[in-house]
């Protein structure tokens, strides 16, 4: 039996270029879920601030898996947090700033707040838009509390960066997160189900996920019934069996087979 229903954000369950927001046909699945004991969680990049606001109607039935994994929340309370080691946080921060031909500009995550390294490229909207708590800073060193993700923005898309730097930091699971993203984190979207998981008492088995990148695919692999949206690339599609047009059909359907 599904007891917790995981799902991805952008590209999954809000449209890449579509607004920011969540209609009541989602919510009212939510609750309905809530009443038969399923706990929704979204599962994102984003920090926890951002999704209590976009889940503000329904955020007391929904778990939090929050920078990749890296912080999770349930009931305004931290659950776990996997900070980065500072040295590997700081050079990452640096390589991304030095190396990125002038056109990539950074993020370094604390527990709930966002430290950027602006280059007046679109990072700032993109973070105001989405809700994220920012301050602007010149220095990775100037982060005054753990670092628990690096990301790295591309206003044009991160494309022609991808090889120069997801290899090179394999060892702090760099993965695209969408056109415009690439992030690293000690922690993974697989690793935070896990720790659901062990906070909820519950067997992969008895969780469902929604995803569509590359960085969903440790928590897709991580439960019992993953799926993917029929908008990922070909190679995601191929890995699963499980293929989606919406997510809100699914949930309807878990609905349905609860009674």
């Amino acid at each position: 039996m599904i007891k917790m229903i995981c799902s991805d954000l952008d590209g999954t369950l809000i449209p890449y270029g579509a607004p920011s927001v969540l209609g009541e046909e989602v919510f009212a699945l939510i609750r309905a879920l809530s009443a038969r004991g399923v706990v929704f969680c979204p599962a994102s990049g984003r920090q926890y601030t951002s999704l209590r606001k976009l889940f503000a109607p329904v955020a007391e039935h929904c778990a939090f898996l929050c920078e990749n994994g890296a912080t999770l929340f349930y009931k305004e309370k931290l659950l776990a947090k996997t900070p980065m080691p500072r040295e590997l946080a700081e050079r990452i921060a640096r390589d991304f700033w030095q190396n990125s031909d002038g056109r990539g500009e950074v993020m370094l995550s604390g527990e709930n707040m966002a430290y950027l390294m602006s280059r007046g490229r679109g990072m700032a909207d993109r973070i105001d838009f989405i809700g994220n708590r920012h301050t602007f800073i010149d220095d990775p060193a100037q982060v005054p509390e753990d670092i628990v993700k690096v990301s790295m923005y591309v206003r044009e898309g991160i494309d022609p960066f991808v090889e120069r730097f997801v290899p090179k930091w394999k060892a702090a699971n760099a993965a695209v997160a969408g056109p415009l993203w690439i992030d690293t984190t000690l922690a993974n979207k697989g690793l935070g189900v896990q720790g659901l998981c062990k906070a909820f008492d519950l067997s992969p088995d008895e969780v469902m996920a929604f995803g569509d990148n590359y960085n969903d695919v440790a928590m897709l692999d991580a439960v019992g019934t993953p799926y993917i949206v029929d908008a990922a690339a070909p190679a995601l599609r191929a890995r699963y069996a499980n293929h989606c047009a919406r997510v809100e059909d699914i949930l309807q359907c878990v609905l349905d087979n609860l009674g």
